[in-house]
């Protein structure tokens, strides 16, 4: 019989920032990750701050900034009186070291994770092996079972398993755990257009008929995304890529000449943007965190930011129970307690903002249902430093910020 002290069902941000942390405690600890390797393009590749200083304790800061990357400092929205662009957050005026998001492919953040935590004898990465389902005992998860690519099954006992498998995650479909939904006005494209270097730099973003548009500084190109109105994909796509492509250089002017860049559909992929959280994230030897608990809309660039705090909390909440092999529902619950805030308040700004900027945009309104006001509020926050500075800290370190237990310092 297979058996580890904990399972992680997942190979993500979350899953491996756990992986790294626990096995550097002495915790024995397996990997699951359905896919072959770490290649998908799309994925969240903003590296916060906080992540940064995490990779810091833990002694990679050197790997790290080996790996290609393009760093950001600064948010830019078109609020000027002519439409001109306006930084509205400064990541580069804050205190601290770590003062820009790093733009890194996550395959790479992901196999550096990887290959650190294959140094330590306690840990295990099973690619290609998908969890199944869950093993229970008397109530309790007691480990998965698993099925590899090449159709091998198994059963994988665990004292602990945590779901870190994003928002298709397989203990969403546990009902006691009571997934909650939030209406989402849009779906989001993404796609790529070259760069050129008189270009704007940093994150921006534009608006354009029933369209928003948020482009990433990724050096040599930029990274597109256009929030559309949600469920109108094959409508949109239907009424042809030159008229979208055409309401896209509205939104983004300097790349009207790069309209032609995109073939056809087939580089534009669809994200169907969820906002949702589990009511509960544990049961008795099961913990969830990341996107498996709460799948976050791309409002803020957050998402793996929230993820990766949650698997730091997990680990500090976790080691020495695990290590004990002691773990129980209150320390499960305590992980809970502990984010539960700060994912409340992050999905309650996004909604704010789904309903009041992007829903109305998206309909052909002006946000917060007056235009006038809404330039009023703009230049409230542009010209007053202290509050120029609440976005970037928002976006740079999330609500709160985790420190990692000690054992896994190095």
């Amino acid at each position: 019989m297979e058996r580890t002290t904990c399972c992680v069902v997942g190979g993500g941000p979350a899953g491996m920032v756990l992986a790294l942390l626990l096995a550097r405690a002495g915790v024995a600890v397996t990997v699951l990750e359905k896919h072959g390797d770490f290649l998908r393009d799309f994925r969240g590749d903003t590296v916060h701050p906080s992540t940064l200083a995490l990779l810091d304790d833990l002694g990679l800061t050197e790997r790290f900034a080996r790996l290609p990357q393009r760093r950001v400092t600064t948010v830019q929205l078109p609020l000027g009186r002519d439409g001109s662009l306006v930084t509205v957050g400064d990541i580069g005026a804050l205190r601290g070291r770590f003062n820009y998001i790093a733009m890194v492919p996550q395959w790479d953040l992901l196999d550096l994770l990887a290959d650190e935590a294959g140094r330590e004898p306690s840990f295990s990465l099973r690619m290609s092996t998908e969890a199944t389902s869950f093993l229970t005992e008397r109530g309790r998860v007691t480990g998965v079972r698993y099925r590899t690519a090449d159709g091998r099954t198994g059963e994988l006992r665990a004292t602990l398993t945590v779901a870190c498998d994003g928002r298709g995650s397989l203990a969403r479909s546990l009902p006691e755990l009571r997934l909650r939904r939030f209406t989402c006005p849009m779906d989001a494209w993404w796609f790529r257009l070259p760069r050129r270097a008189d270009d704007p730099h940093g994150l921006v973003g534009g608006v354009g008929d029933r369209l928003l548009a948020a482009m990433i500084d990724r050096g040599e190109y930029w990274q597109c995304a256009a929030l559309i109105p949600k469920g109108t994909d094959a409508e949109r796509r239907a009424a042809g890529l030159a008229p979208f492509m055409a309401n896209y250089a509205v939104a983004a002017p300097w790349l009207a000449d790069r309209v032609h860049a995109l073939g056809s559909w087939d580089e534009v992929k669809l994200l169907d943007v969820r906002l949702d959280r589990l009511r509960r994230w544990h049961r008795p030897g099961l913990l969830c965190i990341g996107d498996a608990a709460h799948a976050m809309s791309p409002v803020f660039g957050i998402g793996i930011n929230l993820a990766v705090e949650d698997a730091v909390a997990a680990a500090r909440y976790l080691v020495e129970p695990l290590r004990a092999g002691t773990v129980g529902l209150r320390d499960v619950r305590a992980v809970q307690r502990r984010r539960w805030p700060t994912t409340a308040l992050t999905q309650a700004l996004q909604r704010f903002a789904h309903a009041r900027v992007i829903g109305p945009v998206l309909a052909g309104e002006a946000p917060f249902g007056n235009p006038r006001r809404a330039r009023r509020m703009a230049e409230w926050v542009t010209t007053s430093r202290r509050l120029n500075r609440v976005p970037a800290y928002f976006l740079a370190y999330g609500a709160v910020r985790e420190r990692p237990p000690a054992a896994s310092v190095r």
